[in-house]
């Protein structure tokens, strides 16, 4: 329900997103660093002016969903599967050595190997979502690096949901479902035929016969995202995975160029001028800062496991391919953004271990609060980050070689 409040509310964080957003651009910096630190300023960890709300949660959601659809519709289909190999290299590096180094850290401060592996479950994760807004915000959402590192944060999606999907198996029944696994993940490969079939053969015959006339190009636009968005949840995969292939399906390779213009046009301005912002502000809504020293070591200790295992992770697997070390540098700085996804996977194994711990009370917890917020604080700072660590890896790569394919088509960009 629209009142007053959220009216103020939603007010107040435009302007301010706004404001900071625009003070960071004069400097030379990432906008998204402003609405980032717009949400500190106004919501609980500063001023409080702004709380998490249900109806500030759903713009939010719906911000991701139409930034992964215009995502889509940029992307080229021919250059993801170009590099899927690269893409796949580089999610598995960036899945399994996070992991690690989180399970490892967990357990010398302390935790049970069940909180270890949900922490470290936590830390190998990627938000697709904010990477796709960093990149287009610095211009090289359509290089192929973009192509690779949205391809890999798309893998490490997969991997993240059959990854999370046998830990909590081992901790409701102590053992892995096989069965269930199996079924999951031919739901995943059925999903992704599917779309692969609707994309070849059933789409350019609608698209190349579509109209705007009263905005129902985007009304169909809207209908195959949304449809798209609940088969993937319906196989267990996020929405934005089903937004960012429905993307796929509009295209300007296979419609009119204006009905393109005017679909990508009308998503662009919802996201990045309106839910965008929202967002990001939001995101600093579930920080809540702890000044124990403990957990403050333990906090740092985890953010550091997560941005090295994701920069050597993700690096090492582009360098498989004989990539220079500018590039590797660039897609493990890429991949090293968290945000909602990491939020939400804490949320639901913190849920869970307060069930089974009303079932069983002598049992450990699946994760402690204080596991909660370290992931949570690591998140943010990683969010920070990578926008600041990206430019700059890009800067200095295209200043060491200005010749490469890349940099010329960073270039052309700006």
């Amino acid at each position: 329900m629209i009142t007053s409040q959220l009216m103020l509310s939603l007010l107040l964080i435009l302007v301010v997103a706004w404001g900071m957003g625009s003070i960071f651009a004069r400097y030379g910096l990432p906008f998204v660093l402003g609405e980032l630190v717009a949400g500190i300023i106004i919501g609980p960890p500063l001023l409080g002016l702004i709380g998490p709300s249900p109806a500030i949660e759903l713009l939010a959601e719906l911000g991701i969903f139409f930034v992964m659809f215009h995502t889509g519709m940029e992307m080229d289909p021919k250059e993801l599967v170009e590099h899927f190999w690269p893409s796949l290299a580089v999610a598995i590096g960036g899945f399994i050595l996070p992991f690690v180094l989180g399970y490892f850290t967990t357990r010398a401060f302390g935790g049970t190997i069940n909180q270890s592996l949900f922490v470290g479950m936590g830390i190998s994760i990627t938000a697709i979502a904010v990477q796709s807004v960093i990149l287009h915000s610095l211009k090289i959402s359509t290089t192929y690096i973009g192509h690779i590192i949205i391809g890999a944060a798309i893998a490490d999606d997969i991997l993240s949901l059959i990854g999370l999907s046998i830990l909590l198996g081992l901790a409701k029944s102590g053992t892995i479902e096989v069965s269930g696994l199996m079924i999951l993940i031919g739901k995943v490969i059925g999903f992704f035929i599917f779309t692969i079939l609707m994309g070849q053969f059933v789409m350019p015959r609608i698209t190349s016969r579509l109209h705007d006339r009263e905005g129902k190009a985007f009304t169909f636009a809207m209908a195959a995202a949304l449809l798209m968005a609940y088969l993937a949840e319906l196989v267990g995969l996020h929405l934005i995975i089903g937004a960012f292939l429905a993307g796929q399906f509009v295209r300007k390779e296979i419609m009119d160029e204006k009905i393109h213009h005017a679909i990508s046009d009308r998503f662009y301005g919802l996201s990045y001028g309106f839910l965008v912002p929202i967002f990001f502000a939001s995101l600093s809504f579930h920080l809540h800062l702890n000044w124990d020293p403990s957990f403050i070591i333990f906090a740092l200790a985890i953010t550091a496991a997560a941005i090295t295992g994701k920069l050597v992770g993700c690096g090492l697997g582009y360098a498989f391919f004989k990539r220079n070390y500018w590039e590797s540098l660039i897609v493990g700085f890429g991949m090293n953004g968290r945000g909602a996804v990491e939020i939400v996977v804490a949320s639901v194994v913190l849920k869970l271990s307060n069930e089974l711990l009303t079932a069983n009370p002598g049992m450990d917890p699946l994760l402690t609060q204080d596991q909660f917020s370290a992931l949570i604080l690591m998140a943010f700072i990683t969010t920070l980050m990578a926008p600041l660590t990206l430019r700059w890896a890009v800067t200095r790569a295209c200043s060491a070689d200005e010749s490469s394919s890349f940099c010329m088509l960073w270039d052309k960009k700006l």
